[in-house]
């Protein structure tokens, strides 16, 4: 569960971070523990998968093109171990591919670049502060909710 610091607005996070590019990978993790987040790092999709059986993680974030099998597998499997982990894709060629939430099953999707920084830890911000979705019967808030809307 993501952590809310004390002294600011800010949720921590356990995040896995996945990339097969060891300066890429240094780069991102030390960026986002000076944001305040537990980060776990994986080389490639069986050491992420491994790390994935064997911690929680509030996010995921890899990038397209991780060794032994590419980022959208890994979104796969990820949903299938735990499908409320939200999962922020990075790459390079987002235009090109035509990548985006709705193709990738990705959370956010974010385009490797110069203002890559920024938009990573503002969508791995965006991933904390969601509510996970509860699965079964709409809660009594959520049917006085939908009541109200209903009445309008």
């Amino acid at each position: 569960m993501p952590m809310r610091s004390s002294s600011s607005n800010l949720i921590h996070g356990r995040i896995l971070l996945v990339d097969g590019n060891a300066a890429g990978l240094a780069a991102r993790k030390t960026v986002l523990e000076e944001q305040g987040h537990k980060v776990w790092i994986a080389t490639g999709v069986t050491d992420a998968l491994d790390q994935f059986a064997g911690h929680k993680f509030d996010v995921v974030v890899t990038d397209h093109k991780p060794p032994r099998m590419d980022g959208l597998g890994l979104i796969k499997k990820v949903h299938a171990l735990s499908a409320d982990t939200p999962v922020v894709l990075l790459s390079g060629l987002v235009d090109a591919l035509g990548l985006t939430e709705h193709s990738t099953g990705a959370a956010a999707v974010v385009q490797k670049s110069a203002n890559e920084v920024p938009h990573m830890v503002r969508a791995v911000a965006r991933m904390l502060k969601r509510k996970p979705v509860k699965k079964g019967p709409a809660s009594e808030a959520g049917k006085a909710r939908t009541k109200r809307v209903g009445n309008t």
